[in-house]
């Protein structure tokens, strides 16, 4: 009689009740953790989204706006404001009469904290002021009778205790003198102007009759008591059209005048000659200002609209001033543009008391209020836009709080081009900071998915036929014995750290490729036709006899092969460089092909990004190929298939499932990498196929630039909305793998 084996059904059935009632509760237990495993992962990943959800959101909720309750200020009725402004803790606010008066008062109480009649107001008055584009606390103003001063209006703060003892304190100042810095030949100013920088102030002024003044001061200072000069140039000329409004560029090389006939002319300083003539609308030019950086001109008419201009730079090298976008704020004539001090964004308000605040690059309105209940014969927006302060008709304000946290952000400004400052033309740019305080963020997000996709494809390129052909070759055709070898010493490369990879691939492999790229193409020209001929005359002369070779070890002659022709590939590029490319495969791919060189460039990304990819693709695709049952290869052989027909057409389609699922677990490895394309790319945003070429992706963006952004700034929600396109994407295309590989998996399985 024959022993019982202790896994078989009779010691099963011997073994007591208890055993079994522990067996049936450990296996509870097992299923219970596994499904609490699979449960919490899904929840973790549902818990991601909605995290990165509730971080993107607040970029897309419009705007806010709430109207305060109406100071009266008798002492405002019986004069006319001639400007007005507000610190930045909107607590002070300054207030210029026509009267000559500068008036310092609380903005939540209305009470006055200091008050002072202006030196040079005269008995005439004053008749306009205008602010710097620099927006420094300088005013220049006007008198009735023609002449410009400035002053500057600076806010102390000092702190007695705690934070919340703080004390702000007006200071009224002349920096460059109480005399007058524009004394021009009409008596009347219809238009004024003001730029004002660290090295020179310009002035311009326009009277009736077309008559136009400038003054260009150079400043200098003494070193040793700190007296400040200015070196005065006055220029001016008349001009046959009637100027309804003035603006200066922040460069000083150009001036911009506004007419009744709906146009913008530019003259070009110092010359002072006529430039460019741009037509923005049918209607008066009725209000002119610069934008933030002092490149950009807006232009208010009288039919509503307010129109942005720029020079742009033309195929000779010459800059033309352009209509680039238009923005329609209602139907009255608009009375005043007032462009915030550190965001491109700007207020219009029209003489029916629509007010409208818009993003110039996004080119969308982000906020409208009704105003004419308010009746504004005055409005200063707050150096942090966060509050506008209004002078009411009756002598009485008002403050209007906004709450504007993220106007750039709009679908055009993330996913279209768009035609910034200093571009030739509307373009995708992605730029996030620069060293100057008007320098514009730029969002664009498409270069970033471009470059994640252009690494991925080159990476797929590069490891997908190496892996997968590699894969089908141990599994069906390779000796057992080393396959052992093979499959481990494969699969272990994914061990590799991918920073290693990219400390390699940049500080190594980038400069040998950009001194060996001669070499690189010739191995790739060489390599494959070369190892088609070795297996030809292989097979040809039957050299698997001749050297009695065991079935399944011809990989190993492929190794001194391989080596050969990599020899036979160095050896070749002198000579074919100095042939072919004179030389100078580098200046001939420029000059002559129109390709441009980085050093780390998607070549190298293709390479090194595929080199660790191919370990996943490869384990998981050989694992398909070598699961499909004997039995199907051996039916198919015995009905006279060759060995290559059974593999393409029994063995790839059963395990067509297992190798789609490779390719996409590699696809999401490639999309997902970071490292490697973070050291080995040079993380340049631009949109180009060019394999010599970098490229910026989301993966490494946001491994950069995370750092250093200030958190819950638009910035910052813009890369968290970048890791949520990262993750839709993986979603997506996992879901579509899944879909397709149970549909090939129910196609096959009758195999």
């Amino acid at each position: 009689m024959s022993a019982v084996r202790p896994g078989s059904a009779v010691a099963d059935a011997v073994r007591p009740e208890s055993f079994h009632v522990w067996r049936s509760r450990k296996d509870r237990v097992m299923r219970g953790l596994i499904a609490s495993g699979g449960v919490g992962v899904n929840f973790a990943v549902v818990l991601i989204f909605f995290y990165l959800m509730w971080v993107v959101v607040p970029l897309f909720l419009p705007a806010d706006s709430r109207l305060g309750e109406a100071i009266p200020m008798e002492a405002w009725a019986e004069t006319e404001p001639v400007y007005l402004s507000v610190e930045e803790q909107l607590e002070i606010g300054l207030r210029i009469s026509d009267s000559g008066h500068a008036e310092f008062f609380h903005i939540d109480a209305g009470d006055v904290v200091e008050k002072t009649l202006l030196p040079f107001a005269g008995m005439a008055g004053l008749g306009g002021a205008v602010e710097p584009v620099e927006h420094d606390g300088h005013v220049a103003i006007a008198t009735r009778t023609g002449d410009v001063h400035v002053v500057r209006h600076e806010y102390e703060t000092s702190f007695s205790g705690r934070v919340d003892t703080r004390l702000i304190s007006p200071v009224l100042s002349y920096p460059y003198g109480e005399a007058a810095l524009l004394d021009p030949p009409f008596s009347r100013v219809h238009a004024l102007a003001y730029s004002d920088t660290e090295s020179e102030l310009v002035l311009a002024a326009a009277g009736p009759d077309g008559q136009v003044r400038v003054t260009r001061a150079t400043k200098s200072e003494n070193m040793l008591t700190g007296e400040l000069t200015l070196d005065k140039d006055e220029f001016g000329r008349s001009v046959d059209f009637v100027v309804t409004s003035l603006a200066l560029a922040g460069n000083h090389r150009w001036v911009y005048m506004g007419d009744d006939q709906g146009r913008v002319h530019s003259f070009s300083l110092p010359d002072f000659e006529p430039a460019e003539v741009v037509t923005v609308g049918e209607g008066e030019v009725t209000f002119m200002t610069m934008l933030l950086g002092g490149i950009s001109v807006l232009a208010g008419d009288s039919n509503g609209r307010v129109s942005q201009l720029f020079p742009v730079r033309g195929d000779d090298n010459e800059f033309r001033l352009q209509l680039i976008r238009s923005f329609e704020s209602g139907d009255s004539p608009v009375a005043r543009v007032i462009t915030e001090q550190r965001r491109k964004e700007f207020v219009s308000l029209d003489e029916s008391g629509e007010l409208s605040v818009f993003h110039s690059t996004s080119g969308r309105r982000v906020l409208q209020e009704d105003l004419a209940d308010a009746r504004p014969r005055k409005v200063a927006l707050s150096p942090r836009a966060n509050g506008l302060l209004i002078e009411n008709a009756d002598g009485g304000m008002q403050m209007l709080e906004m709450e504007n946290e993220h106007p750039e952000v709009s679908f055009s400004s993330l996913w279209s081009k768009v035609w910034y400052e200093n571009y030739e033309q509307p373009e995708y740019v992605w730029q996030s900071s620069a060293s100057t305080n008007e320098f514009e963020p730029k969002f664009s997000l498409t270069p970033l998915v471009f470059g994640t996709i252009k690494a991925a494809f080159y990476a797929m390129l590069f490891a997908v036929p190496l892996a997968l052909m590699g894969a089908a070759y141990t599994a069906y055709f390779m000796s057992p014995e080393l396959r052992k070898w093979v499959k481990p010493g494969i699969e272990i490369m994914a061990a590799l750290p991918t920073v290693i990879l990219g400390f390699l691939a940049g500080l190594w492999f980038a400069p040998w490729v950009e001194e060996h790229l001669t070499d690189l193409l010739l191995m790739l020209l060489l390599i494959p036709p070369g190892l088609l001929l070795f297996a030809w005359v292989w097979h040809r002369l039957q050299l698997s006899e001749r050297l009695n070779l065991n079935e399944g070890w011809e990989p190993l002659l492929l190794v001194p092969a391989l080596l050969g022709l990599c020899a036979l590939a160095i050896w070749l590029a002198d000579p074919v460089q100095s042939a072919v490319v004179q030389g100078d495969i580098r200046g001939w791919l420029n000059n002559t092909v129109g390709i441009s060189y980085d050093q780390r460039n998607a070549l190298v990304v293709g390479c090194a990004m595929g080199f660790a990819v191919i370990p996943t693709i490869f384990s998981i695709a050989e694992d398909a190929v070598f699961g499909v049952p004997e039995t199907l290869s051996n039916g198919s052989l015995a009905l006279g298939a060759t060995p290559w027909q059974t593999l393409v057409f029994v063995v790839l389609p059963t395990a067509s499932p297992g190798i789609f699922s490779a390719l996409m677990i590699g696809l999401g490895r490639a999309v997902g990498e970071t490292m490697i394309v973070l050291m080995a790319t040079g993380n340049t945003p631009v949109m180009d196929w060019n394999l010599f070429e970098g490229m910026r992706t989301l993966a490494a963006n946001i491994a950069v630039e995370m750092p250093e952004s200030e958190v819950n700034s638009t910035h910052y929600r813009i890369l968290f909305l970048a890791a949520l396109v990262l993750f839709m994407f993986t979603f997506v295309v996992n879901t579509v793998a899944e879909l397709i590989r149970q549909h090939l998996r129910e196609k096959y399985s009758s195999l």
